[in-house]
């Protein structure tokens, strides 16, 4: 029988080069994929707000998956939160962490 292995403390830090980042928010800004992603927000527009996270395990100080200061764009229903897409993530050469979040605020 496996063990569960419980994480008290998860690092989330995590560094882009200037490249990497410039590339990255190219790519997340783009006007086809903004639109991508106000049809799946239900929403006329979006705005990348150049916030990025790393995903962290669920525990009861992160129970959403998610640095626990980035919960309160989670809990709102002015922003929406997705997964970068992983060829993004490949096109601007970012293999670790190996994904991240991005928050877009929507926009009426």
């Amino acid at each position: 029988m496996a063990r569960l292995k419980i994480i008290d403390n998860f690092d989330s830090s995590f560094v882009l080069t200037p490249e990497a980042l410039n590339q990255l928010f190219n790519l997340l800004k783009n006007e086809a994929f903004l639109n991508q992603v106000a049809v799946q927000a239900t929403c006329q527009k979006v705005e990348f707000t150049e916030l990025l996270f790393q995903p962290v395990p669920y525990t009861t100080t992160t129970p959403k998956g998610m640095p626990a200061e980035y919960e309160k764009y989670y809990n709102s229903d002015d922003y929406v939160i997705i997964n970068v897409p992983p060829n993004f993530m490949f096109k601007a050469k970012i293999f670790k962490p190996s994904r991240l979040g991005a928050i877009y605020r929507k926009i009426s």
